[in-house]
Protein backbone atom coordinates (compact mmCIF):
# COMPACT_ATOMS: atom_id res chain seq x y z
CA UNK A 1 0.00 0.00 0.00
CA UNK A 2 1.26 3.52 -0.80
CA UNK A 3 0.93 7.07 0.51
CA UNK A 4 -1.62 9.79 -0.08
CA UNK A 5 -0.83 11.36 -3.42
CA UNK A 6 -2.22 13.74 -6.00
CA UNK A 7 -4.78 12.30 -8.41
CA UNK A 8 -3.36 11.15 -11.72
CA UNK A 9 -4.67 9.63 -14.87
CA UNK A 10 -3.89 5.98 -15.37
CA UNK A 11 -5.41 4.39 -12.27
CA UNK A 12 -8.20 2.85 -14.37
CA UNK A 13 -5.66 0.99 -16.51
CA UNK A 14 -3.37 0.00 -13.64
CA UNK A 15 -6.30 -1.32 -11.59
CA UNK A 16 -7.57 -3.25 -14.60
CA UNK A 17 -4.18 -4.85 -15.13
CA UNK A 18 -3.74 -5.92 -11.52
CA UNK A 19 -7.31 -7.23 -11.23
CA UNK A 20 -6.85 -9.28 -14.39
CA UNK A 21 -3.92 -10.93 -12.60
CA UNK A 22 -5.70 -11.37 -9.27
CA UNK A 23 -8.79 -12.81 -10.96
CA UNK A 24 -6.86 -15.30 -13.11
CA UNK A 25 -7.13 -18.79 -11.56
CA UNK A 26 -3.76 -19.76 -13.02
CA UNK A 27 -1.86 -16.94 -11.33
CA UNK A 28 -3.59 -16.26 -8.04
CA UNK A 29 -3.51 -18.75 -5.19
CA UNK A 30 -5.34 -21.44 -7.18
CA UNK A 31 -8.14 -19.06 -8.12
CA UNK A 32 -8.97 -17.51 -4.75
CA UNK A 33 -11.33 -14.92 -6.24
CA UNK A 34 -13.00 -17.49 -8.43
CA UNK A 35 -13.56 -19.71 -5.41
CA UNK A 36 -14.91 -16.93 -3.20
CA UNK A 37 -17.13 -15.65 -6.01
CA UNK A 38 -18.54 -19.12 -6.59
CA UNK A 39 -19.26 -19.50 -2.87
CA UNK A 40 -21.08 -16.15 -2.83
CA UNK A 41 -23.22 -17.12 -5.83
CA UNK A 42 -24.42 -20.16 -3.88
CA UNK A 43 -25.53 -18.10 -0.87
CA UNK A 44 -29.22 -17.39 -0.33
CA UNK A 45 -28.56 -14.70 2.27
CA UNK A 46 -26.01 -12.02 1.33
CA UNK A 47 -22.80 -12.08 3.34
CA UNK A 48 -21.00 -8.75 3.22
CA UNK A 49 -17.35 -7.83 3.22
CA UNK A 50 -14.17 -9.55 4.21
CA UNK A 51 -15.64 -10.97 7.42
CA UNK A 52 -18.81 -12.19 5.70
CA UNK A 53 -21.27 -10.36 7.95
CA UNK A 54 -24.86 -11.47 7.25
CA UNK A 55 -27.37 -9.12 5.66
CA UNK A 56 -29.61 -9.67 8.69
CA UNK A 57 -26.98 -7.87 10.82
CA UNK A 58 -26.01 -5.16 8.32
CA UNK A 59 -29.19 -4.23 6.46
CA UNK A 60 -27.79 -2.93 3.19
CA UNK A 61 -30.82 -4.24 1.28
CA UNK A 62 -33.47 -3.42 3.86
CA UNK A 63 -35.18 -0.91 1.54
CA UNK A 64 -34.60 -2.82 -1.71
CA UNK A 65 -37.85 -3.37 -3.59
CA UNK A 66 -36.63 -4.59 -6.96
CA UNK A 67 -36.54 -2.55 -10.13
CA UNK A 68 -33.62 -1.63 -12.37
CA UNK A 69 -30.28 -2.12 -10.65
CA UNK A 70 -26.67 -1.33 -11.50
CA UNK A 71 -23.71 -2.89 -9.69
CA UNK A 72 -20.69 -0.62 -9.98
CA UNK A 73 -17.54 -2.70 -10.10
CA UNK A 74 -19.37 -6.01 -10.06
CA UNK A 75 -16.39 -8.37 -10.12
CA UNK A 76 -17.82 -11.88 -10.29
CA UNK A 77 -21.33 -10.32 -9.99
CA UNK A 78 -22.55 -12.21 -6.93
CA UNK A 79 -24.23 -9.07 -5.58
CA UNK A 80 -26.13 -8.72 -8.87
CA UNK A 81 -27.15 -12.37 -8.54
CA UNK A 82 -28.48 -11.74 -5.02
CA UNK A 83 -30.49 -8.77 -6.28
CA UNK A 84 -31.85 -10.68 -9.28
CA UNK A 85 -33.18 -13.35 -6.92
CA UNK A 86 -34.89 -10.58 -4.96
CA UNK A 87 -36.81 -9.26 -7.93
CA UNK A 88 -34.25 -6.85 -9.35
CA UNK A 89 -33.19 -6.38 -12.96
CA UNK A 90 -29.45 -5.97 -12.54
CA UNK A 91 -26.71 -4.81 -14.84
CA UNK A 92 -23.13 -5.43 -13.78
CA UNK A 93 -20.25 -3.25 -14.97
CA UNK A 94 -16.59 -3.93 -14.27
CA UNK A 95 -13.14 -2.77 -15.34
CA UNK A 96 -11.66 -6.30 -15.54
CA UNK A 97 -12.44 -8.60 -18.49
CA UNK A 98 -11.19 -11.58 -16.48
CA UNK A 99 -13.63 -10.89 -13.66
CA UNK A 100 -16.47 -10.53 -16.18
CA UNK A 101 -15.50 -13.83 -17.81
CA UNK A 102 -15.76 -15.54 -14.43
CA UNK A 103 -19.13 -13.86 -13.81
CA UNK A 104 -20.41 -15.09 -17.19
CA UNK A 105 -19.38 -18.66 -16.35
CA UNK A 106 -21.32 -18.46 -13.08
CA UNK A 107 -24.37 -17.16 -14.92
CA UNK A 108 -24.37 -20.28 -17.08
CA UNK A 109 -23.80 -22.59 -14.12
CA UNK A 110 -26.57 -21.06 -12.00
CA UNK A 111 -28.88 -20.34 -14.96
CA UNK A 112 -29.26 -16.68 -14.09
CA UNK A 113 -28.79 -14.20 -16.91
CA UNK A 114 -28.33 -10.42 -16.80
CA UNK A 115 -26.13 -7.95 -18.73
CA UNK A 116 -22.41 -7.81 -17.92
CA UNK A 117 -20.63 -4.77 -19.31
CA UNK A 118 -16.93 -4.03 -19.62
CA UNK A 119 -16.52 -0.44 -18.51
CA UNK A 120 -15.57 2.06 -15.85
CA UNK A 121 -17.87 3.43 -13.16
CA UNK A 122 -16.26 6.84 -13.56
CA UNK A 123 -17.79 7.07 -17.06
CA UNK A 124 -20.94 4.99 -17.22
CA UNK A 125 -22.41 4.00 -20.62
CA UNK A 126 -26.01 4.53 -19.49
CA UNK A 127 -28.61 7.20 -20.07
CA UNK A 128 -29.62 9.59 -17.31
CA UNK A 129 -32.11 8.22 -14.77
CA UNK A 130 -31.83 4.59 -15.90
CA UNK A 131 -31.86 2.85 -12.51
CA UNK A 132 -33.79 2.63 -9.23
CA UNK A 133 -30.89 1.24 -7.21
CA UNK A 134 -27.09 1.31 -7.41
CA UNK A 135 -24.66 -0.64 -5.27
CA UNK A 136 -20.95 -1.16 -4.90
CA UNK A 137 -19.33 -3.62 -2.52
CA UNK A 138 -15.55 -3.20 -2.79
CA UNK A 139 -15.94 -2.16 -6.42
CA UNK A 140 -16.22 1.46 -7.43
CA UNK A 141 -16.50 2.27 -3.73
CA UNK A 142 -12.73 1.88 -3.28
CA UNK A 143 -11.24 1.40 -6.77
CA UNK A 144 -12.69 4.49 -8.46
CA UNK A 145 -12.19 8.17 -7.78
CA UNK A 146 -15.21 9.26 -5.69
CA UNK A 147 -15.21 12.69 -7.33
CA UNK A 148 -15.90 10.92 -10.61
CA UNK A 149 -17.97 7.82 -9.86
CA UNK A 150 -20.40 9.29 -7.32
CA UNK A 151 -21.59 12.05 -9.71
CA UNK A 152 -22.02 9.33 -12.34
CA UNK A 153 -24.07 7.20 -9.94
CA UNK A 154 -26.25 10.23 -9.24
CA UNK A 155 -26.69 10.85 -12.95
CA UNK A 156 -27.93 7.34 -13.78
CA UNK A 157 -30.23 7.03 -10.75
CA UNK A 158 -33.86 8.08 -10.96
CA UNK A 159 -35.22 10.58 -8.42
CA UNK A 160 -35.77 8.66 -5.19
CA UNK A 161 -33.22 6.04 -6.23
CA UNK A 162 -30.87 4.62 -3.62
CA UNK A 163 -27.09 4.17 -3.65
CA UNK A 164 -25.29 1.76 -1.32
CA UNK A 165 -21.49 2.01 -1.09
CA UNK A 166 -19.62 -0.55 1.01
CA UNK A 167 -15.87 -0.72 1.60
CA UNK A 168 -13.01 -0.16 4.01
CA UNK A 169 -13.64 2.29 6.83
CA UNK A 170 -11.92 5.63 7.16
CA UNK A 171 -10.43 4.48 10.47
CA UNK A 172 -8.88 1.39 8.89
CA UNK A 173 -7.40 3.55 6.14
CA UNK A 174 -5.82 5.85 8.69
CA UNK A 175 -4.36 2.93 10.67
CA UNK A 176 -3.06 0.99 7.67
CA UNK A 177 0.45 0.73 6.31
CA UNK A 178 0.44 1.78 2.67
CA UNK A 179 4.09 0.81 2.20
CA UNK A 180 4.51 -2.76 3.39
CA UNK A 181 0.93 -4.07 3.56
CA UNK A 182 1.23 -5.07 7.21
CA UNK A 183 -1.85 -5.44 9.38
CA UNK A 184 -3.62 -2.34 10.70
CA UNK A 185 -2.03 -0.82 13.78
CA UNK A 186 -3.70 0.30 17.01
CA UNK A 187 -2.52 3.83 16.26
CA UNK A 188 -2.93 6.34 13.44
CA UNK A 189 -0.38 6.03 10.63
CA UNK A 190 -1.78 8.41 8.03
CA UNK A 191 -3.09 11.95 7.89
CA UNK A 192 -6.83 12.47 7.58
CA UNK A 193 -6.42 15.88 6.00
CA UNK A 194 -6.12 15.56 2.25
CA UNK A 195 -6.78 11.81 2.17
CA UNK A 196 -7.89 10.71 -1.29
CA UNK A 197 -5.64 8.52 -3.43
CA UNK A 198 -3.57 5.63 -2.04
CA UNK A 199 -1.18 3.63 -4.17
CA UNK A 200 0.16 0.18 -3.36
CA UNK A 201 3.87 0.50 -3.97
CA UNK A 202 4.29 -3.23 -4.61
CA UNK A 203 1.70 -3.79 -7.35
CA UNK A 204 0.75 -0.22 -8.41
CA UNK A 205 -2.94 -0.71 -7.67
CA UNK A 206 -4.74 2.46 -6.60
CA UNK A 207 -7.48 2.83 -3.99
CA UNK A 208 -9.51 5.91 -3.07
CA UNK A 209 -10.63 6.85 0.43
CA UNK A 210 -11.89 10.22 1.66
CA UNK A 211 -12.90 11.45 5.10
CA UNK A 212 -16.45 11.30 6.42
CA UNK A 213 -16.84 15.06 6.24
CA UNK A 214 -15.67 15.17 2.65
CA UNK A 215 -17.88 12.22 1.78
CA UNK A 216 -20.92 14.00 3.23
CA UNK A 217 -20.21 17.15 1.24
CA UNK A 218 -19.69 15.15 -1.95
CA UNK A 219 -22.96 13.25 -1.58
CA UNK A 220 -24.87 16.47 -0.94
CA UNK A 221 -23.25 18.25 -3.88
CA UNK A 222 -24.45 15.39 -6.11
CA UNK A 223 -28.04 15.67 -4.90
CA UNK A 224 -28.04 12.82 -2.38
CA UNK A 225 -29.56 12.71 1.07
CA UNK A 226 -27.65 10.55 3.54
CA UNK A 227 -29.90 7.95 5.17
CA UNK A 228 -27.34 5.93 7.10
CA UNK A 229 -23.68 5.28 7.76
CA UNK A 230 -23.26 1.71 8.99
CA UNK A 231 -20.05 0.80 10.79
CA UNK A 232 -19.80 -2.96 10.44
CA UNK A 233 -18.82 -5.25 13.32
CA UNK A 234 -17.90 -8.87 12.53
CA UNK A 235 -20.40 -11.44 13.73
CA UNK A 236 -19.77 -13.72 16.67
CA UNK A 237 -18.00 -16.71 15.22
CA UNK A 238 -16.44 -14.77 12.33
CA UNK A 239 -13.17 -16.23 11.07
CA UNK A 240 -9.85 -14.76 10.03
CA UNK A 241 -9.55 -14.06 6.32
CA UNK A 242 -6.89 -14.39 3.64
CA UNK A 243 -6.33 -10.62 3.74
CA UNK A 244 -3.25 -9.41 5.60
CA UNK A 245 -4.20 -5.74 6.04
CA UNK A 246 -6.54 -6.31 9.00
CA UNK A 247 -7.12 -9.14 11.47
CA UNK A 248 -10.23 -10.19 13.33
CA UNK A 249 -8.98 -8.89 16.68
CA UNK A 250 -8.59 -5.38 15.26
CA UNK A 251 -11.94 -5.49 13.44
CA UNK A 252 -13.68 -6.63 16.64
CA UNK A 253 -12.57 -3.42 18.39
CA UNK A 254 -12.96 -0.84 15.62
CA UNK A 255 -14.91 -0.77 12.35
CA UNK A 256 -12.80 -2.06 9.49
CA UNK A 257 -15.71 -1.73 7.06
CA UNK A 258 -18.49 0.79 6.60
CA UNK A 259 -21.46 1.35 4.31
CA UNK A 260 -23.10 4.57 3.18
CA UNK A 261 -26.78 4.45 2.25
CA UNK A 262 -27.90 7.56 0.37
CA UNK A 263 -30.91 8.52 -1.74
CA UNK A 264 -31.23 10.84 -4.71
CA UNK A 265 -33.56 13.73 -4.03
Amino acid sequence: MGKNSEPSKGHVRSNREIWNVWADPSSNDLGAYVESGHKAWREDQPLWGIFQTPESEVGLLRDFKGGDVVELGCGTAYVSAWLARRGGNPVGIDNSPVQLSTAASFQKEFELDFPLIFGNAESLPFKDESFNFAISEYGASIWCDPYRWIPEAARVLRPGGQLVAFGNSVLLTLCSSWEDGSSAAESLRNSQFGMHRFEDTSDKSVEFHISHGEQLRLFRSCGFEVEDLIEVEPSLGAEETKYSFVDLEWASKWPSEEAWIVRKK
